[in-house]
């Protein structure tokens, strides 16, 4: 049979208060019976007080203990001015006269019990049990300085009378009563208050499923500041993220569709219009699809990277490499390109001609060339391109600043997204699929670098790089 938290829970209430109750309890029975016999030794110890002094008395008058063998009770009870039955004390004094002792009172008209225990000065029994005298607390009856007799009070527990039991009764009667009156309410109140506790763990368990099954847009109320409550606004954010990659990655699908289609739909165009004699085979129209089979190879291999570093399996072969001069090989290509399109490119690396780090060549060079045919792409005919290296604090820092078009600020962090364009409407043939600077990222990232996108002073875009050196800066 499988037992819910309710009623595990329930169950766990219960048995902590029924324990805790039970504690209780049994620290009051206790108390009581120790405080009330505390009492009543104290009492007793009084009175015990009392007939020590009396008994000293009536020794020095009768010069031994045989007034006290012949009747002991009796005489106690004219020591303490006791009457417990006034007919049968009127007999003994009646019959003492006559020196016989006083008859046999009916059963319940002995009195109240003494708690005491006389013993003469050799330790024999003048009143009292002799085996209850072991516990009991003994004082000395001092006659002419010798010690002629001890009076011991026994324990309370000796001499509790009928009154005295029913009291202690009734208090332990009250105590038991209270108690299951206790565990009457913790039954009543723990079942709805192990339900109210359980019901937000319901609800998360009844959202996990949800989640497990698709549906990422399902939350949990938060209704408390606690760990539950804490524990809802968590799976709240889980829910929100995987809700937000689930969208992340059905628009990465629908982006590398859109992309995919582009060149192959240009291909199918010019190889449909090859077939139906529009257009003549010529050189230039085997460059056209060359042109597109390159940008459709260039598209898969970056998409292939981005997934390879995804999984981790993106292969880095690290060694120690001077910066500038992999930088200084990466520009030498672009020199004649951005002549061409009237673009100013200015650098600022010959004051640091040697910034060592360890990277990988193949991954240095793709992430300069990658960033060099963005500012290439965007930057307007008759711009300016400054290319910055510096190093500070044993950081190498590289910087990409060209001019117009700019970028707004709210968009400079998405630039990395995968497949994000600022202008929807830009041609694919100037922008590419947007893959570039999320690989330059990856690989920045991959080096224990930074990259990030901030406004230049001249109306572009300027890309920051900072890799760690491998020494000092020189």
């Amino acid at each position: 049979m499988k037992i819910g938290i309710t009623y595990r829970l329930f169950l766990s209430i219960l048995a902590a208060t029924c324990l805790a109750v039970l504690s209780m309890f049994l620290i009051m029975q206790w108390s009581i019976n120790r405080g009330f016999l505390q009492y009543l030794n104290s009492m007793e110890q009084e009175r015990m007080e009392q007939i020590a002094e009396r008994l000293e008395q009536a020794y020095s008058e009768h010069g031994n203990w045989d007034f006290l063998r012949d009747k002991p009770r009796f005489r106690i009870m004219q020591l303490l001015n006791v009457r417990p039955d006034d007919a049968v004390y009127e007999k003994g004094k009646e019959f003492d006269k006559r020196g016989i002792g006083p008859p046999v009172p009916p059963r319940g008209a002995h009195g109240p019990r003494l708690p005491f225990v006389i013993l003469d000065a050799e330790r024999k029994p003048l009143f009292g049990n002799p085996a209850e005298a072991r516990d009991a607390n003994f004082r000395s009856i001092i006659h002419n300085g010798e010690t002629v007799g001890y009076i011991g009070l026994l324990s309370p527990k000796h001499f509790l009378n009928p009154q005295q039991f029913e009291f202690l009764r009734r208090q332990k009667s009250a105590l038991i009563l209270a108690t299951m009156g206790m565990v009457l309410a913790v039954v009543i109140f723990s079942i709805p208050l192990a339900n109210r506790l359980v019901r937000p763990i319901r609800s998360m368990a009844a959202a996990t499923r949800d989640l497990a099954s698709g549906k990422y847009s399902v939350r949990v109320p938060v209704s408390s500041s606690d760990e539950l409550g804490q524990l809802a606004r968590d799976f709240n954010a889980m829910a929100l993220t995987l809700e937000r990659n689930e969208k992340a990655r059905r628009q990465w699908v629908a982006d590398i569709s859109h992309e995919l289609r582009t060149p192959l739909s240009v291909l199918r165009g010019e190889i449909e219009a090859l077939l139906e004699g529009i257009r003549t085979i010529t050189p230039d129209a085997v460059r056209s699809l060359h042109a597109e089979i390159i940008r459709l190879n260039r598209l898969v291999d970056d998409l292939y990277q981005l997934a390879l570093a995804d999984l981790g399996a993106l292969t880095y072969r690290k060694e120690d490499l001077d910066l500038a001069e992999g930088l200084r090989d990466a520009l030498e290509p672009y020199g004649a390109e951005f002549v061409r399109k009237g673009i100013a490119l200015t650098t600022d690396i010959s004051q640091e001609s040697k910034l060592v780090v360890f990277a990988d060549a193949e991954r240095l060079h793709q992430l300069f060339t990658n960033l060099l045919d963005n500012s290439f792409k965007y930057t307007d005919a008759g711009g300016k391109l400054i290319i910055r290296l510096k190093c500070h604090d044993g950081q190498a820092t590289v910087d990409f600043e060209d001019s117009a078009p700019g970028v707004l600020d709210v968009e400079l962090d998405r630039l990395f997204d995968r497949l994000y364009r600022v202008e929807a409407s830009r041609s694919r043939a100037s922008g590419g699929a947007g893959l570039g600077l999320a690989i330059c990222r990856n690989i920045v990232e991959a080096h224990a670098g930074t990259i990030s996108a901030h406004p230049s002073p001249m109306g572009g875009v300027m890309i920051r790089v900072t890799l760690p050196v491998a020494g000092e800066c020189s």
